[in-house]
């Protein structure tokens, strides 16, 4: 059966939800921005899919949730118009000398995830693995079920898919999921607009992100990187073009505004003392945004009559996305409530 179908929201659970429900159903996106959604929390992420990483903070059930995102992804990307680069070469874990403790902390907090788990390497292994690395480090880990997209064409080309598709768009219109105007006009309503619904959501909250966009012909990583911080953990995650993307795990702070010098100099500072071939790296942009999260940091899609709503994904969101609206759309083609 064929229903019309209204998605509120249009970054990334919204295109994902569009994606999936317009190959059946009749779908029209509502978003309070433009087609840009530069307020998403997907637009200023760097798209890595790191289930063991994440592990070490959240609980192993979602861990796996994570693996059964990572292996929907070729399939989301496969149907869209325009190429997106997604790798699974997995993730490395490095740490200075002075900060071994935190590895070490790290790797025992580690959680197995089926028969994937992290790897304890030396320093020749590191250079194996990543050549400009070698010497660098003498201790870090691998983590082999990793992988990465990236997230500007993926929003590109998820619009693009989606126009094709006939999908109707309805920018600068920021709706009341509760209206009931709306309600009678669709037969479901897919509520994605996660900090755009705190006014009406209980105990959401916001979790800064901020990350740096630059250009690195110098720097040739094949894989992202995580570098043991003293304050913060922060990546390294390459794209194509000899683009890196450089950004803070989290930060606990609802300010959405541009980031501090302080933090700016201390992420550019650790990326330079992962490969100096960041100092000649051209800045091309420097992003913040919040994501959402519940208090205990884990996910929810929730139903209430024809309304379904997918909300805090946290730190996770382009790890644990692909599942959740799985678990949405399902609920919609096989009745499940």
């Amino acid at each position: 059966m064929s229903y019309n179908i209204a998605v509120i929201g249009f970054g990334l659970t919204g295109r994902l939800a569009a994606l999936e429900l317009s190959l059946k159903h009749n779908v029209t996106v509502y978003e309070a921005g433009d087609e840009q959604a530069l307020d998403s929390a997907g637009r200023v992420a760097a798209a890595m899919l790191a289930p063991l990483a994440e592990s070490v903070l959240c609980e192993q059930d979602l861990a796996l949730l994570g693996l059964d995102s990572i292996a929907r992804w070729p399939n989301i990307l496969a149907q869209l118009d325009g190429e997106v680069f997604f790798q699974q070469q997995g993730s490395l874990v490095v740490a200075h000398q002075q900060d071994k403790g935190d590895l070490q902390s790290f790797i025992q907090r580690l959680k197995p995830l089926a028969e994937h788990q992290g790897h304890q390497l030396t320093g020749l292994q590191i250079s194996e693995l990543e050549p400009e690395l070698a010497g660098r480090f003498n201790q870090g880990v691998y983590l082999p079920c990793e992988g990465q997209i990236d997230n500007q064409a993926f929003y590109q080309a998820s619009f693009n898919t989606l126009k094709q598709r006939k999908v109707s768009f309805k920018f600068a219109q920021k709706i009341d999921v509760g209206c009931e105007e709306l309600k009678q006009s669709f037969d479901y309503i897919i509520d994605c607009r996660g900090l755009g619904a705190k006014s009406t959501v209980c105990k959401l909250r916001g979790v800064r992100g901020e990350v740096v966009r630059l250009y690195a012909p110098e720097v040739n990583l094949t894989r992202p990187v995580r570098l043991m911080h003293p304050r913060y953990p922060i990546y390294i995650a390459p794209k194509p073009n000899h683009q890196y993307v450089i950004g803070a795990t989290e930060i606990e702070s609802q300010d959405n505004g541009p980031a501090t010098v302080r933090s700016t100099l201390e992420l550019l500072s650790a990326a330079y003392t992962v490969h100096s071939g960041f100092a000649e790296a051209r800045v091309l942009n420097i992003q913040t945004g919040l994501r959402p999260a519940f208090r205990d940091n884990r996910p929810q899609v929730t139903q209430q009559h024809q309304v379904i709503s997918i909300n805090g994904l946290y730190r996770h969101g382009y790890l644990l996305a692909p599942s959740l609206v799985a678990d949405a759309v399902a609920r919609i083609n096989y009745g499940l409530l």
